[in-house]
């Protein structure tokens, strides 16, 4: 595949109507028994699994809601060329997610290693770190394969732990995922590397794979999870301003790295052990006055489409080109209370959202619906914030002929029309009775 550049306030002053909390709504729920795909590394076609993808289903309370979900997204998922022997396999898990998440307003609780949120398809995100760090001790890594355990666990008494989004890099799928003991999660943006402006991985030319969205300057980022204090996480774009107005801009990281050649107690920094390799090689600046910068969390209280009067919110934050920025998503501590927990069992008295409803009531005139780039040159990509039901895309001619046509699965937010065999010149692309113009200038 060719490159593919592509309030609530502190203590939520009035409850959001149950039904249309984003943290009850936004779940990608399985309505049509789509099931999960996994690659095998040097075979292209993907093996379709017997487990169910996605959310299964949204229980909810006054207070909470209860998502069951398999952790296995509608994408594709692997290979992991790494020598990792893991696939990505059905967690069962009911997810307990606050539906009024508060501010901690005490010491901030670490990010630890293991899940510390959930993307609104089920599947875990984990924090920066990959388990594996330096003992200060021994003068060498511990933790993690071929390696000796580091004392107290990984991480416990180390002066620095690994960053695994630069660290694993060889391991990640093409929607820049994998698995720990059949866990599939996300430590970054949840975007393939083939949509990055700079693409720092070839895994996609030979295994694709969409991942949760498409990032797109020209638009706010979706809702795509929320960490485990219960407060929503967003994509790389959003308002300038925290008061919902402004242009759409990118979300900036305030972390950077350091400007050293040695570190104090820790390894020689070197073509092995660069600049950025640990988490400890960065360090938070302030912005004050910059609302673009986010603050020592990755998040910062805003207004949203979803939540018109405000709340705290998290981006999946990248660079320039759109490759994944430290500390990624969340951390390296939580700005809430970490409320959320796993259950065995859903309390007695909750209601079932029906996500059929919205379906039901899905228009296409009213979705946001992202043909990009235009004008397009390697490809055109067509990106939905959410679908409910299968959707055929075609990609069609002046004189009305299909050139193309692809589907964009329930739970799934991507297709991609290749232009290889394509002239130049203008098309449409046509979802059920509605047309985007797109010009193809190659």
């Amino acid at each position: 595949m060719k490159k593919l550049s592509l309030i609530l306030a502190l203590g939520i002053g009035s409850v959001v109507v149950a039904q249309t909390n984003p943290a009850i709504t936004k779940w990608l729920q399985n309505t049509t028994g789509i099931t999960g795909r996994h690659y095998v590394a040097g075979n292209p076609t993907p093996i379709i699994d017997a487990v169910q993808a996605n959310v299964q289903s949204v229980k909810y309370n006054s207070t909470h809601a209860y998502v069951s979900a398999t952790g296995i997204p509608a994408y594709i998922t692997g290979p992991f060329q790494d020598g990792n022997p893991s696939l990505a396999t059905a967690q069962n898990k009911i997810f307990k997610v606050s539906l009024t998440p508060t501010q901690n307003t005490g010491t901030p609780t670490a990010t630890t290693g293991g899940n510390i949120g959930i993307f609104i398809n089920g599947v875990a995100l984990f924090d920066y770190r990959d388990g594996v760090a330096w003992n200060n001790n021994t003068n060498a890594l511990c933790g993690g394969p071929g390696n000796p355990p580091c004392p107290g666990g990984p991480g416990s008494s180390q002066a620095w732990n690994r960053d695994a989004v630069l660290a694993e890099k060889a391991g990640f799928d093409c929607a820049k995922a994998h698995p720990a003991m059949g866990n599939y999660h996300h430590h970054q943006n949840p975007s393939a590397f083939s949509l990055d402006l700079n693409v720092i991985s070839n895994v996609c030319d030979t295994y694709p794979s969409d991942g949760l969205y498409v990032i797109n300057p020209s638009v706010h980022s979706p809702l795509l999870g929320f960490a485990y204090d219960g407060f929503p996480i967003y994509g790389a774009y959003a308002y300038t301003n925290t008061d919902g107005t402004g242009a759409i801009t990118r979300m900036k990281s305030s972390y950077q790295l350091k400007s050293q050649t040695t570190r104090a107690n820790g390894p020689a920094v070197n073509a092995t052990y660069f600049n950025g390799y640990f988490r400890e090689d960065y360090e938070y600046v302030a912005h004050p006055g910059d609302p673009t910068y986010l603050d020592m969390h990755n998040g910062r209280f805003c207004i949203t489409p979803e939540y018109p009067e405000g709340i705290y919110c998290y981006f999946a934050t990248v660079d320039v080109n759109h490759n994944s920025a430290y500390p990624y998503v969340v951390g390296p501590t939580f700005y809430g209370n970490v409320t959320t927990t796993t259950v065995t069992t859903i309390p007695a008295g909750t209601t079932t959202y029906d996500s059929t409803l919205a379906a039901s009531n899905f228009d296409i005139d009213a979705a946001k619906i992202i043909v990009a780039p235009n004008p397009a040159t390697d490809f055109v990509a067509v990106q939905m914030p959410m679908t409910a039901q299968d959707l055929t895309v075609d990609l069609v001619d002046i004189t009305g002929k299909i050139v193309q046509s692809k589907t964009i699965a329930q739970g799934s937010t991507l297709c991609v029309f290749e232009t290889d065999t394509v002239y130049n010149g203008i098309y449409f692309i046509r979802i059920n009775n509605k047309s985007f113009k797109v010009i193809i200038d190659k």
